[in-house]
């Protein structure tokens, strides 16, 4: 097997794009919370990347792909360290499909430090820094690692496991099941076990800085590229064809959450505009190769307008996810998930496949919330155990920024007096 220098270029760009996907998000959260805690919400985006960066090169690689064990994950043990993966016996790169292994470790790695990234968002402003960094590291090991097994791996979530009805095969393209879904369940669980911010619900909460969640909004969409577009491991059309969907369905979706605000509210916000960009990213992830570019404009529509109704049932039902990612990345992922059953342009329903395509992607994301949830109400609930999740709420109320990483954000925010933001 010979060295396809095209796909390796591609994938190593991929791999660059998702990793800014990461500090884009931090920028996309920070924008997103009060001044006096942007930079706690933006070192958790950090810390995502320090743990998950080390621990997927340790057994993440080996997890996700290595030997399956009874469909659920792979041998951690099997490729523990890379062994194996990196030089063959001659000395020569570990070549797949003309790509080397080695480039598909670091492609990986990005995905899986993203979202746990995600997850960060719906705790914001009040969470210990190490419990957060405890987390990332046993969920990535126990929720994201497996999952990605079983979707990509050949696992029980594959196209190699038993959800194969005829044609239909479980489709998931880019992570709507292993990154969105998984990090929109997980995000909903911790919401609910670590609780709410003081005076939520009944104090301003507004956005401090949205210039900076539009600046990362579109790093987001930009590493998106990579994100959606490597997922089709080849310099070719399919890869061209997941950058228009991509693109299509992302901007479709800010025209669905900004008519549906606009309707609503009376207003078209640039916040608005921000978290559409993101719903139509979600959406057409698991989607982004197998439908047609009129099909993603449908999917990015109903993302848009989905999410922006969605991101207000915080309210109704009482549970503090603080940036949406509920909201945004489950609804959306799900839809995006659901939407193939209908929009894969070989075997979805309006394409003549009949109902098994919708079937098939119902299940799998019904088995990617249950794991999620249960993972996540595990690990959450012995941490709140052991390590406790709460910073004392006088932190919490001064600055979590000061409190914690002993600076601030802003000159204007000092100890003891931290200014009034200017509510909208």
């Amino acid at each position: 097997m010979e060295l396809d220098t095209g796909v390796t270029a591609w994938m190593l760009t991929s791999a660059s794009l998702v990793l800014l996907m990461t500090p884009g998000l931090a920028l996309f959260y920070g924008g997103m919370v009060r001044g006096k805690s942007v930079l706690n919400m933006m070192m958790m985006s950090f810390g995502a990347m320090a743990v998950v960066g080390v621990i997927y090169v340790l057994w993440g690689w080996s997890m996700s792909y290595g030997s399956s064990v009874g469909g659920l994950f792979g041998n951690p043990l099997e490729q523990f360290g890379l062994s194996g993966t990196i030089l063959d016996d001659a000395g020569e790169f570990v070549l797949s499909d003309g790509l080397p292994v080695i480039v598909d470790v670091g492609f990986q790695a990005t995905f899986a430090i993203i979202t746990v990234a995600l997850i960060s968002g719906a705790i914001a402003d009040r969470v210990k820094f190490g419990t957060w960094l405890v987390f990332a590291g046993l969920w990535a090991t126990l929720s994201y690692f497996p999952l990605s097994h079983m979707v990509w791996g050949g696992g029980l979530l594959s196209d190699e496991g038993p959800f194969v009805f005829g044609d239909a095969a479980p489709i998931d393209f880019a992570g709507g099941t292993v990154v969105h879904i998984n990090a929109g369940v997980a995000a909903l669980v911790l919401a609910l076990i670590v609780g709410k911010r003081k005076g939520f619900g009944t104090e301003p909460m507004r956005p401090h800085n949205l210039p900076l969640v539009m600046l990362g909004a579109a790093l987001l969409w930009f590493g998106w590229f990579g994100f959606n577009g490597g997922s089709a491991y080849g310099a070719d059309g399919a890869a061209g064809l997941a950058w228009v969907n991509t693109t299509t369905a992302t901007a479709a979706a800010i025209l669905g959450w900004l008519v549906t605000e606009k309707l609503r509210d009376g207003s078209a916000t640039s916040l608005g505009a921000a978290s559409g960009v993101v719903a139509g990213l979600v959406a057409i992830t698991p989607a982004a190769g197998d439908v047609h570019p009129v099909g993603a404009i449908v999917i990015g529509l109903v993302a848009g307008a989905l999410s922006a109704l969605a991101v207000g049932l915080k309210y109704k039902f009482g549970y503090d996810d603080s940036l949406d990612v509920v909201g945004v990345h489950l609804v959306a992922g799900l839809w995006g998930t659901v939407s193939l059953g209908f929009l894969a342009t070989e075997t979805g329903l309006f394409y003549g496949g009949g109902a098994a395509q919708l079937a098939v992607q119902v299940i799998i994301a019904v088995i990617a919330i249950a794991i999620s949830a249960v993972v996540t109400l595990v690990i959450a609930l012995a941490l709140k155990a052991t390590m406790g999740w709460r910073v004392p709420e006088e932190d919490e109320v001064g600055g979590i920024d000061l409190a914690v990483h002993g600076e601030t954000a802003y000159e204007t925010i000092q100890q003891g007096s931290v200014i009034k933001e200017v509510r909208a």
